[in-house]
């Protein structure tokens, strides 16, 4: 399969699970309101928003993973029967880095999720108020925080076989997880299970993605297993190098992203935080859609570097940047004629923060499409320059979301996220431009 042909069928079966979204998130958005109370609602949200801690206990390695998998994937090939073949040094190291993964893997889970569901149940607890207790929410929080410490290691899984230039594949089977897990929550909620549908839903996904790994990649990962003694390549260096930048950039993204529907929730309670998780959950979905242009493309763009092929990297990431940004904003202008016409018609648009809200949203994740895509881009280099933005970054919107959040409306916490984007945009951009003077200059240009 030449390499158009195959960045099409990467390209549909990315957007076939973003297609899902489009349907699946919608659909999930409208029966949360629907079949749950606001307060139940607010700890809906909540949860996800402490189970996201997980990227804390990622620090970027699923990132790390892909890239180092696709560098070394980019002098090898799977055969019919799903073996890989090729230069013998690069498929040793291959199956090294697949080994030191894996025991990486296992010591964030057996470390990072006890303390999740531990500081997440002692957070729930602090803050929920005698009058307004929710039944089970402690057993379902506990099933919930289990079962995603097997979501996250199938994610880390998936995205090892990711970087191996297997994008369609793997999108394919997150196609046919994200449907497992959608269906089974939507069972959930019409059973009246409340925050148990929302357990039951890590439950299946976890099983799912298990089944699916075992399936698909059982033949190359004993493959690896069976390979014979040599001497091991040492990744600690390299890794390294890299987690404790990738751990404070991701950390500081963490505090972006997953701090306001728990702090909407400390300040305002639960319903205001139901009404800020499921906004969140809406422009994300919406981002997730737009960036497939980026993610397709992620492993090739990776091959590219290794192959030191400036110019076609540079072609493929700026057609995806710009399919992405017009994606995004088509997406927001189709909301926002709907919210307009139907807004005082339709109960949904009463479950959402308001429109003055969801602008500054928006707008904030216009900006996080180009930032986002450019630090892929940076990332693919096998590099992490982004440590001190990430840094102020996070401190702007932690300081602007907790002013907002003593004197303004719960609608217009997300100043800060937007003021902090700005300042990000530029400054990612300003690094870019220096890796590209640098690829000019190698090429003699």
């Amino acid at each position: 399969m030449n390499q158009v042909s195959k960045y099409h069928k990467d390209l549909v079966s990315t957007f076939l699970n973003q297609i899902w979204r489009v349907f699946s998130g919608p659909l999930m958005l409208f029966c949360i309101p629907y079949f749950l109370t606001p307060e139940i609602q607010g700890y809906w949200y909540t949860f996800i928003s402490l189970a996201a801690l997980s990227v804390l206990a990622d620090l970027g390695f699923s990132n790390i993973v892909l890239q180092f998998s696709a560098h070394e994937f980019a002098f090898l090939r799977f055969n019919e029967n799903n073996q890989l073949e090729g230069d013998k040094e690069h498929f040793l190291r291959l199956a090294d880095f697949f080994h030191f993964s894996f025991r990486w893997l296992l010591k964030i889970v057996l470390i990072a999720f006890p303390l999740i569901m531990i500081g997440g149940y002692a957070f729930l607890s602090y803050k929920t108020q005698p009058d307004k207790f929710i039944s089970g929410w402690q057993e379902a929080w506990f099933l919930y925080s289990f079962f995603s410490a097997f979501v996250f290691m199938n994610a880390i899984i998936l995205s090892f076989f990711e970087g191996c230039n297997l994008v369609g594949k793997v999108q394919k089977l997150r196609f046919q997880i994200a449907v497992a897990t959608t269906l089974s929550m939507f069972v959930g909620l019409i059973l009246h299970l409340e925050l148990f549908a929302l357990a039951l839903s890590n439950v299946v996904s976890s099983l799912a993605g298990i089944f699916f790994i075992i399936k698909n990649f059982k033949t190359t990962i004993l493959q690896f297993l069976r390979v014979e003694k040599h001497n091991v390549y040492d990744w600690w260096p390299e890794f390294s190098n890299l987690i404790w930048r990738y751990a404070i950039s991701w950390g500081s993204g963490f505090l972006v992203f997953q701090l306001f529907t728990p702090m909407t929730f400390y300040f305002y309670g639960p319903i205001a935080a139901g009404k800020i998780g499921i906004s969140i959950a809406m422009w994300t979905a919406g981002f997730n859609i737009a960036i497939s242009w980026i993610t397709a493309i992620t492993p090739r763009m990776n091959i590219l570097i290794a192959e030191k092929d400036w110019g076609n990297l540079d072609r493929l990431f700026r057609n995806g940047l710009i399919k992405s940004l017009c994606t995004m904003l088509s997406g927001g202008i189709l909301f926002f004629l709907i919210e307009y016409v139907f807004y005082s018609k339709v109960s949904f648009f009463q479950r959402i923060i308001s429109p003055y809200g969801m602008i500054i949203l928006f707008l904030a994740w216009m900006l996080q499409i180009i930032i986002n895509a450019l630090a892929i881009y940076l990332r693919a280099h096998k590099k992490e320059p982004l440590v001190k933005i990430s840094c102020i970054n996070a401190i702007i919107v932690v300081v602007g979301t907790l002013i907002c959040g003593h004197f303004f409306k719960p609608e217009f916490i997300f100043i800060g996220l937007f003021v902090g984007s700005l300042f990000q945009c530029p400054a990612v951009y300003h690094i870019f431009r220096i890796f590209q003077r640098y690829h000019q200059s190698y090429n003699g240009v």
